[in-house]
């Protein structure tokens, strides 16, 4: 195996964090989105005007605002994140940001150019974003499963052991016991019990253990939005890092898999044994590990127990966002539809 070394954080994060300039302003929703962005870059480049600033706001999230701002004469571009309507009960951002300024003295990330009281202002990479449905093409799924392995190799400072199960029994203690928005509180009612999650989660984490999957510093979120391909379409990096943690290697690609089939959930997409065995070759091969046959077969076998995790892990994460969130997206229904296919997985695999 290729010595970890090469990508570890040979200085104090916390360090990193007290270095990234602190602007003590707010990003507030429209119809102020934008004011409140140009006033807030003037800030941090003083260089810049505010009315030779061009504002794009990406659609595609679902946990934060994100903008895209870019200096017309210039032509230099930075993103804006204002995080989420109370995504600090999902997201631990003193841990995010610990983790995205080591990321970024790597050269895993982007530099982060200023914290601001909602949110970071941080590079930006150029390149093309994926789309689910092309994402375990031959020209993409080798270049991400490289990528995936370069991640696997960084060694931050700090506590190393996985956080999958801790995170999720935090979240479920985050479950309301009611929800405020009818429609939401009837399929909560009528699909889940939070008796049996828990049962569950204490099953599935006993499962996957036995399975003794490495432990590695995982994406956790690899979606096709978070994937971009270089203008040489030779290399991919990631984006959002917010759900970045020591984590089972199966975790971080079995959730990549299962996110061929977008929000959507058209879990036909999800990549056949012979798709992902020459995936976990070109893995294994990056950062020479044994990538013999019955090395391949394993792997297959770990990360297909690890899929149940991932519709677990988001299912539950999509409970807590269907109380918290103001993003207009359909929280509830996407829990039902990833714990209907948790259910369905598990039939096929465990019975």
């Amino acid at each position: 195996m290729t010595n970890s070394r090469f990508l570890e954080c040979d200085y104090d994060p916390a360090t990193l964090v007290k270095a990234i300039p602190y602007v003590a302003k707010v990003i507030r929703d429209e119809p102020l989105l934008f004011d409140d962005a140009k006033d807030l870059l003037v800030s941090v480049f003083p260089e810049w005007r505010d009315d030779k600033i061009a504002l794009k706001q990406s659609q595609d999230g679902i946990t934060n605002k994100l903008v895209m701002c870019t200096n017309e004469d210039t032509k230099k571009t930075v993103l804006i994140r204002a995080y989420g309507k109370r995504t600090e009960v999902i997201i631990d951002r003193s841990k995010e940001l610990l983790n995205m300024a080591g990321l970024a003295h790597l050269g895993m990330c982007p530099p982060i150019y200023a914290r601001f009281e909602n949110g970071l202002v941080y590079g930006f990479i150029s390149g093309t974003v994926a789309k689910s449905e092309e994402m375990g093409s031959d020209l993409w799924a080798p270049l991400i499963a490289q990528a995936v392995a370069r991640w696997s190799q960084i060694n931050l400072p700090g506590d190393h052991s996985p956080q999958l199960f801790p995170c999720i029994r935090r979240w479920m203690a985050d479950v309301p016991e009611k929800y405020e928005n009818p429609k939401a509180n009837a399929t909560f009612r009528s699909y889940f019990s939070m008796e049996k999650l828990a049962t569950e989660a204490t099953e599935l984490e006993a499962t996957l253990f036995k399975l003794n999957s490495p432990v590695v510093f995982a994406h956790n979120d690899l979606l096709s939005g978070n994937i971009i391909i270089s203008e040489s379409k030779d290399k991919v990096s990631f984006i959002d890092y917010e759900y970045g943690m020591y984590n089972y290697r199966a975790f971080d690609i079995a959730n990549h898999f299962n996110e061929y089939a977008g929000f959507e959930c058209d879990y036909s997409r999800y990549p056949t044994k012979q798709v992902q065995l020459k995936w976990f070759k070109v893995y294994l091969d990056t950062i020479d590990q044994d990538s013999s046959p019955e090395a391949l077969e394993a792997m297959y076998k770990e990360v297909s127990f690890f899929q149940l995790a991932s519709h677990f892990y988001w299912g539950v994460w999509a409970l807590v966002q269907a109380a918290i969130s103001d993003i207009d997206f359909d929280y509830m229904e996407y829990a039902k539809m990833r714990f209907d296919q948790y259910y369905k997985v598990k039939a096929q695999i465990l019975n």
